[in-house]
């Protein structure tokens, strides 16, 4: 009887370390600034690297390959939770075919940037970067959102915050609490989350164009989840679901077609 309460109580200690680990760390295993990947691709495109002042301390190294403000519509694109500026080089290397212009933004602690992410944290590097543009004489009804990964959650809050032309979701979740619970089933996700990004309450508050892109192979962020902000969201929307893309979709002619498309209609 003993050696049963003994080993109860281990396993209760040994969760509730678990838990305070994970409470405490939880932002260092959601955000990734120094992970690198698609290093080796080549720059084909044309651009400025500027700085976006959130405040006197956090300034955004960011990418801006302006074409005409006046003429195109503006691309902002809200990257995921890991690498650097230049891990999206293989992804603007065709965006840039398009007759857009693109703001890339790095998200403090990322590329160098000073601060640290956190889901408000966030959501003001992106309002920053809507209004730099502003400040360009860029209007809201040329701004396109596109948000990648965890992107897509400062997308969607951002979205809903004010009417923009349209939307673009890669390989959106659905909230971080349903990703939280794939992965870690165990342990009260609910309870312990700092940031939740939670994009399936917000879709419905967009009324405007969405164009939601997913891979059915993505093993990050199932491609349900994708699905489901698909079904929820408000028409006009569009779908490009794929059979063979995993989680960093390929940037092929079918998918910068889809995005052309979607473009010119809206």
């Amino acid at each position: 009887m003993k050696y049963l309460y003994l080993t109860i109580s281990s396993i209760i200690v040994a969760y509730l370390v678990v838990i305070i680990f994970v409470y405490f760390y939880q932002r260092n295993l959601l955000y990734h600034p120094t992970e690198n990947n698609y290093q080796d691709d080549k720059v084909q495109f044309n651009y400025d690297e500027i700085f976006i002042k959130v405040d006197e301390e956090i300034k955004l190294k960011s990418w801006l390959i302006k074409k005409d403000f006046v003429k195109y519509k503006t691309l902002v694109v809200f990257h995921g939770n890991a690498g650097h500026l230049s891990n999206r080089i293989y992804k603007l290397n065709e965006l840039y075919k398009l007759d857009i212009n693109i703001l890339l933004i790095s998200w403090r602690g990322f590329s160098g940037n000073n601060g640290s992410p956190t889901e408000q944290n966030l959501y003001r590097d992106a309002e920053a970067a809507i209004k730099w543009l502003k400040e360009q004489k860029v209007r809201n009804n040329q701004i396109i959102l596109y948000g990648e990964s965890l992107g897509s959650g400062v997308a969607v809050e951002i979205g809903k915050r004010n009417k923009y032309n349209s939307i673009i979701l890669e390989s959106p979740f659905t909230s971080i609490e349903n990703s939280a619970k794939i992965y870690y089933p165990y342990l009260p996700v609910r309870l312990l989350l700092k940031d939740r990004y939670d994009s399936i309450s917000k879709i419905k508050m967009i009324d405007y164009p969405v164009l939601i892109m997913h891979g059915k192979k993505d093993d990050v962020v199932p491609f349900s989840m994708g699905k489901e902000l698909y079904e929820k969201a408000n028409s006009p929307k569009h779908s490009y679901f794929t059979s063979d893309d995993d989680h960093m979709m390929e940037f092929n002619s079918e998918l910068l077609n889809k995005i052309k498309d979607f473009i010119q209609k809206y």
